[in-house]
């Protein structure tokens, strides 16, 4: 069973979200927050596996509350999932640097939005190829210089498995791309992000691109999964 916790000012969207969720077999809801501070209790309260949390909130907006959520060792578990109206812009890239997992937009397609919750709790990341590319090359490339990983605890090998994240490809692609096992994959993937202090497969894109792996001259992977939603 998928624990939910949903965090948005507008009670309307929140009853909404929950009856969509409770009425699948595998989802549960946990807990509801009117704005960012109750969320970051709630979170300590039930622990949940995912955290729905809207950008915009009083009191606390969802950027902090991922912050505080991230920070918290006793919170290692749950997987933060933003709720936004305005696609792709600096919220979103704020969102990713303070540890979420990824983005939905509050008007995607409920199959989307029930395959993205389930994306997340696997601990995958939010983001399709076409939003990466628009979400970094808009941002991360214009933004002024940010503090440059450390690359050098990575083999060539986990480099290269590095830059395909960042690109948006799933273990599978991965594979295929390297002419590996996707458990192989896998495996590279999680050293890189133990060697790098990653959270999750978000933040290895953020530092594929800000380590300057990927760039604009990229292409991202050829095909269009539901909006928002990365396959494994």
């Amino acid at each position: 069973m998928i624990r939910v916790l949903l965090a948005d000012d507008q009670a309307l969207i929140r009853g909404g979200f929950r009856a969509l969720l409770e009425a699948e077999d595998d989802l549960e809801v946990v807990g509801e927050a009117a704005d960012g501070s109750q969320a970051v209790e709630l979170a300590v309260r039930h622990r949940p596996d995912v955290a729905l949390l809207d950008i915009q909130m009083p009191v606390m907006d969802g950027i902090e509350a991922t912050r505080r959520i991230v920070a918290d060792e006793r919170l290692t578990g749950v997987h933060v999932v933003m709720l936004t109206n305005f696609g792709v812009d600096e919220y979103v890239l704020d969102a990713l640097r303070a540890g979420a997992a990824g983005f939905l937009l509050k008007d995607t397609e409920p199959v989307d939005l029930l395959s993205g919750i389930r994306v997340a709790a696997r601990g995958d990341a939010l983001l399709s190829p076409t939003i990466t590319r628009r979400l970094m090359d808009e941002f991360v490339l214009q933004a002024p210089a940010a503090e440059v990983a450390d690359l050098s605890p990575l083999t060539n090998r986990e480099r290269e498995v590095l830059a395909l994240v960042g690109r948006g490809m799933s273990n599978d692609e991965i594979a295929a791309r390297m002419v590996i096992s996707p458990f192989t994959a896998k495996t590279h993937v999680s050293r890189a992000m133990v060697k790098l202090g990653a959270r999750d497969r978000a933040q290895l894109v953020v530092l594929a691109y800000e380590s300057g792996l990927v760039s604009k001259r990229s292409s991202p992977v050829n095909r269009v999964p539901p909006s928002g939603v990365s396959p494994r």
